[in-house]
């Protein structure tokens, strides 16, 4: 961030917000913004206790599983649609309907058909984040060097082969995209399924919070659900950049 011609050090764009918070906080225009320096001491007292480390724990096996799944489905089906015509031609126009829907809709029916556990809230998680990872697995596939794949098959590579050693390597740059972008989208997804299926975890949190009027726990739990997706971003964009000379190498 370059302010006035000086350059000034990462995340400082943070500190001047954090900044604009406090003032708007102590001048008390709003209920509903606590100065952000109480919110912190609120986010230090919060820590430690039970209710928060269960709605913690909660959250991130519902996110964990989720996010797994999303991988496990997303990355072969994306492969599959790169590398055959047939069955991109029958999934792309879904993944496009399912990628740009509104899967808030989508709650109420798969709380009929799978009930208000969670796995509902799991699955909630992975239809967020699965239709990304796809499409940037399909599109890192279309993108890779043919004479690659004709090289491994000239080797005797068989079609699995070719899969996890031709094809998901080379298209990992796109993957990884796809699963830094899926799990943003997995994190808005399980407090979705938290709040709209089953009240527990962080949703049970927010919930409690809003409805009394207690902001600064509201905002601190937030805060933490913020840095948390944040971290995920940054450590997938950085392995992203780890493994960026595959493209260039295609």
């Amino acid at each position: 961030m370059t302010l006035f011609g000086i350059r000034l050090p990462d995340m400082s764009s943070l500190l001047i917000w954090a900044l604009l918070w406090e003032v708007i906080g102590r001048l008390k225009l709003t209920f509903f913004v606590p100065p952000i320096s109480e919110v912190v001491v609120t986010l230090f007292e919060l820590l430690p206790t039970p209710s928060f480390l269960n709605a913690l724990g909660s959250t991130a096996y519902a996110f964990a599983l989720g996010v797994f799944f999303a991988i496990v489905i997303g990355i072969p089906v994306g492969i599959l649609m790169g590398k055959s015509r047939l069955l991109d031609e029958m999934l792309l126009p879904w993944v496009n309907i399912f990628l740009s829907a509104p899967l808030t809709a989508l709650v109420p029916v798969l709380m009929v058909l799978f009930g208000f556990g969670t796995k509902t809230i799991v699955i909630t998680t992975a239809l967020f984040a699965v239709w990304i990872i796809i499409l940037n697995a399909r599109a890192g596939v279309r993108q890779i060097n043919r004479s690659l794949v004709e090289m491994a098959r000239s080797f005797g590579a068989s079609s699995m082969d070719a899969f996890f050693k031709v094809y998901f390597w080379a298209a990992l740059p796109e993957i990884l995209g796809g699963v830094r972008i899926g799990v943003i989208r997995a994190v808005k997804g399980v407090i979705i399924g938290q709040l709209l299926i089953s009240i527990v975890g962080f949703g049970a949190l927010f919930e409690l919070y809003s409805s009394n009027f207690l902001m600064p726990e509201f905002w601190a739990v937030l805060i933490v659900l913020f840095g948390l997706a944040f971290t995920l971003s940054e450590f997938l964009g950085y392995l992203e950049r780890k493994v960026s000379y595959y493209a260039a190498a295609r």
